[in-house]
């Protein structure tokens, strides 16, 4: 076995084929040489050295008269000549023939890495199972760390996607809590009032009304809250199909203007749109979207307040913004509004109600569509939000 693992890890060279080539190249124009030699001897010196019998016998038997002979016909230079020549040609051919076979050196290199890495690879695999396994996906604070340079990359892929997992089970985590809160509420208020009627109900019209009242009212709460925690449920979940059509913004904002300055009467509703904004989304989702905004304006805007709608094209996108005279908001909360369950005031949000679900959904809604917020606010100023689709 370690034989065969040395002959298998001895490097493959092409420079040897190479050389063998050139060499064998080199052979046959040496032997060229050879016969162009011999003919040419045969057509010019032979006639001249044949006119007596005794200078050939001079030539071939007197080592002076033999170099004087070669020197007279130049075959020293010749010969000189064609052996420069010879190996240059080998020279030349070994590199042409060497950077032709460069693709299966590199190739069979790599190869021969990639062999020699089987062990490497297996403990470092090893390595990096054994540093996962004892990473703890509830401490924030741990991340992968093996030591290994070659690792590296991987190590910092590992800990975005653990980092990534732990913001989605945080969210999740609150999302559940904050539903179950925003339930409880509701149902102690309907378990209250039910004992109330078992009590005193029966006899006393006025408790009876009151308790009806009482419990349809957080009923229609408890629906309005499970019908939006399944819409964005079923959003998260890739389960919400888009009715794809082509239509006008700003005639979906009319309809939404018309219809908000119809069922509430306590605010001053206007719309500036002056030309058609064509846009190719869900028109119902979008309708949706709006109408989110807009009760979220009316919420925070006092009696006889303005709320103002628009549609416009910005730099090219179509768009359209939904602008209070409200109360505002603060700097700081205005990164986090469009948060699932996130109120920026308490004791507003009492007084207000909601479920702190709306602008969550309308901001799915918007991104779906490939769209983006711009929010600007003043305290007890006015905050306008604009919607503007890419």
């Amino acid at each position: 076995m370690a034989k065969d693992k040395r002959r298998r890890e001895k490097p493959v060279s092409t420079g040897s084929i190479a050389f063998r080539i050139g060499l064998s190249s080199g052979l046959n124009l040496l032997l060229i040489f050879i016969v162009l030699d011999v003919i040419l001897f045969g057509i010019f010196v032979v006639p001249g050295i044949s006119e007596g019998s005794g200078q050939v016998e001079l030539i071939f038997n007197d080592i002076n008269a033999f170099y004087e002979f070669i020197r007279e016909w130049k075959i020293d230079i010749i010969l000189r000549t064609e052996g420069i020549i010879v190996v240059l040609w080998v020279i030349l051919e070994t590199l042409k023939v060497r950077s032709k076979l460069r693709p299966l050196q590199e190739f069979a290199d790599a190869a021969l890495r990639l062999s020699n890495m089987d062990g490497e690879i297996e403990q470092r695999y090893q390595k990096l199972e054994n540093a996962i396994d004892m990473l703890s996906p509830a401490e924030d604070d741990q991340k992968l760390a093996t030591g290994d340079a070659e690792l590296a990359g991987l190590e910092t892929a590992v800990n975005k996607l653990m980092s990534r997992m732990r913001d989605s089970y945080r969210q999740q985590a609150r999302f559940v809590s904050d539903a179950s809160h925003e339930l409880r509420t509701p149902i102690a208020v309907i378990k209250g009032y039910a004992d109330l009627l078992d009590r005193w109900g029966k006899t006393d019209e006025k408790i009876l009304d009151e308790s009806i009242q009482a419990i349809r009212s957080e009923s229609e709460n408890m629906q309005h809250l499970v019908e939006q925690l399944l819409f964005l449920a079923r959003g998260d979940s890739g389960r919400t199909t888009l009715n794809i059509t082509d239509f006008d913004i700003t005639e979906v904002m009319k309809e939404v203007c018309e219809e908000s300055a119809m069922i509430d009467q306590k605010h001053t509703y206007l719309f500036e749109g002056e030309e058609p904004v064509p846009f190719r989304g869900d028109a119902s989702l979008i309708k949706q979207a709006a109408r989110i905004l807009i009760e979220n304006a009316s919420k925070y805007t006092p009696e006889g307040g303005e709320i103002k709608l628009r549609s416009l094209v910005s730099d090219g996108h179509p768009a359209f913004s939904v602008q209070d005279s409200g109360i505002g908001i603060s700097e700081s909360d205005i990164p986090h509004i469009f948060d699932r369950f996130y109120r920026a005031d308490d004791s507003r949000s009492k007084q207000t109600g909601g479920s702190g679900l709306g602008l969550a959904i309308a901001k799915w809604i918007v991104e779906r569509h490939g769209g983006r917020f711009e929010v600007i606010s003043r305290k007890d100023i006015g905050t306008r939000i604009t919607v503007i689709f890419s």
